[in-house]
C-alpha cells in the first residue's frame, strides 16, 4: 500500500467498520458521527477561518478606498492592501486552509464507502488488504448502506437538493457586499450561487454516504458560524433588504 492508503484511506475505512459495529450496524449514524467528530477536531482552524472571513469583510470599504486610490498603479495597490491586511492582523491563509484540509478527509471518505459497501464488485475484493486485524472481527461485509430510505453506496436526488441549500445557508451568512466595489460585489454574488451549484452537481455524482457527510458538515459550519458573527446574510433583515443600504433618519 501507498502512502496515502497507510495514512487515510486505511483508518477511515477502519474506523467506519468499528463505528458501524457498535452504532447497530448502521453506516449511516457512523458517517454522522464520524463527520462531528472530524469537524470538532478541526473546530480551532474553523473558528479562525470564519473570524479571518469576517475581518477581511470588515476591510471592505477601506479596501476599495485604496482601490480607487491606486486604480493605475497594482503594484502599489499590492503593497497598500497587504500592509493594510498585515496591521490589521488578517490572514488570506487562514481563510482557505481549513476547506483544503478537509479536501483529502472528502477523498478518503469517498473512497472508504466505495469499499465499504462493496458498491463495486472489484471494490469488496480488495477491501480485505484494508481491514486492521483488530476490525476483522467487527466487519460485516459489505456494510449495510440502507439509511433513512437512502441507498448510502448510490446518489440520491433529494441528499443532492439538501446539500446544495445547506451550502447556500452557509455562504449566504458569509457573504456581505456592503462596502465593496462593483467587481468585487459580483465576485461574492458569484460565490454565493457557485458553491451550492458544485456541491449539488457533485452530490448527483458520488455515493450519498458523502453527500451525508457534506450535509452534516455544513449544518455544523452554519452553527459555528452563528457562534462567530450571527446569522449574518441570513437573517431577516437581509434577506428581506437584499444589498439595500439602511436609510438614515435625519
Amino acid at each position: 500500500m501507498n502512502i496515502w492508503d497507510i495514512v487515510l484511506l486505511q483508518p477511515m475505512i477502519n474506523i467506519l467498520i468499528a463505528l458501524s459495529h457498535f452504532l447497530f450496524n448502521n453506516l449511516g449514524i457512523a458517517i454522522v458521527l464520524l463527520t462531528l467528530i472530524i469537524r470538532f477536531i478541526l473546530l480551532p482552524l474553523t473558528l479562525k477561518q470564519l473570524r479571518s472571513t469576517k475581518q477581511m469583510q470588515d476591510l471592505q470599504p477601506k479596501i476599495a478606498e485604496l482601490q480607487k486610490k491606486y486604480a493605475k498603479d497594482k503594484q502599489m495597490l499590492a503593497q497598500e492592501q497587504m500592509k493594510l491586511m498585515k496591521e490589521s492582523g488578517v490572514s488570506a491563509a487562514g481563510c482557505a486552509v481549513p476547506m483544503l484540509i478537509q479536501f483529502p478527509i472528502w477523498i478518503a471518505l469517498y473512497q472508504g464507502i466505495i469499499l465499504a459497501l462493496g458498491a463495486h464488485p472489484e471494490s469488496l475484493l480488495n477491501l480485505s488488504k484494508y481491514i486492521y486485524n483488530w476490525a476483522l472481527p467487527l466487519a460485516i461485509l459489505p456494510l449495510n448502506d440502507a439509511f433513512l430510505g437512502l441507498r448510502l453506496a448510490a446518489p440520491n436526488a433529494i441528499m443532492a437538493v439538501l446539500v446544495g441549500i445547506s451550502m447556500f445557508a452557509q455562504q449566504k451568512m458569509v457573504t456581505n457586499t456592503e462596502g465593496q466595489d462593483p467587481r468585487a460585489a459580483q465576485q461574492s454574488q458569484l460565490m454565493l450561487w457557485m458553491m451550492p451549484i458544485m456541491f449539488t452537481f457533485f452530490s448527483l455524482s458520488f455515493p450519498s454516504g458523502l453527500s451525508l457527510y457534506w450535509l452534516i458538515s455544513n449544518i455544523f459550519s452554519v452553527a459555528a458560524q452563528y457562534f462567530v458573527t450571527g446569522w449574518g446574510g441570513l437573517s431577516l433583515n437581509k434577506l428581506f433588504s437584499g444589498s439595500k443600504q439602511p436609510v438614515k433618519k435625519g
